[in-house]
């Protein structure tokens, strides 16, 4: 069973301590120090006029609504993307591949294909430059005293950037890389699959199982 966050414990975590999540439905009071109460309005109106109009922000905006109210529970996060790339209007998909997750990437681009929607895939592994070229210590390579390919997320955001692929996915980056990724790229990035090599790439099983099997996620000074 999931533990509840005690709100005695963090004072300024944000909307993680609150219990109210009036925000949602408004169907109750607002919390002290809630961050709905403390926008201004004129701040509010500014981000909300971000979601009008035929900007991108916008087109964003009402496919990823219009796609959760018509398939909420309903679709697979394969069909989803579908769904939100054809609301966007985007037809070229770029694919910012794990090379662990290769096999996956290749079901996904015929599925891609089926779809009409035209996937370009790029693996992290691009330019197959060696990690000792940035400094990394062969004592931290997983394979110690052979070539071993330094992740290259920038580069991946740049060949899909030439592509001028409409929209990304990140299919397994590791973490970090996929934050150089989303950087870099000049398309909107949503994910197919978050990495969790512990965990079949489900993260969130660490939660769900932190008052059992993960009890270690609350030991302090681990150094890790």
């Amino acid at each position: 069973m999931m533990t509840q966050p005690d709100p005695s414990e963090h004072k300024d975590s944000g909307c993680t301590d609150c219990g109210l999540l009036n925000c949602y439905r408004q169907d109750r009071r607002f919390p002290n120090s809630c961050l709905s109460e403390a926008v201004g309005s004129e701040e509010l109106e500014r981000v909300t006029n971000q979601y009008r109009g035929e900007t991108i922000d916008a087109k964003i905006a009402r496919a990823s609504a219009e796609v959760e109210g018509t398939y909420y529970g309903k679709l697979t996060r394969v069909e989803e993307i579908i769904a939100f790339a054809n609301r966007i209007g985007a037809k070229k998909i770029g694919l910012a591949t794990c090379i662990g997750l290769s096999a996956e990437s290749g079901i996904f681009a015929k599925v891609l294909k089926i779809n009409d929607l035209e996937p370009y895939s790029v693996i992290c592994k691009v330019g197959s430059v060696d990690k000792s070229e940035i400094g990394i210590d062969e004592n931290l390579k997983i394979q110690k005293g052979s070539h071993e390919s330094l992740c290259n997320p920038i580069l991946q955001a740049k060949l899909l950037n030439k592509e001028k692929t409409e929209l990304n996915v990140i299919i397994g980056l590791c973490v970090g890389h996929d934050a150089l990724f989303m950087k870099h790229s000049d398309a909107p990035v949503t994910t197919l699959i978050t990495k969790d090599r512990l965990l079949g790439h489900n993260p969130a099983a660490a939660l769900y199982t932190s008052g059992f099997y993960y009890k270690r996620l609350f030991t302090e000074g681990r150094n890790l």
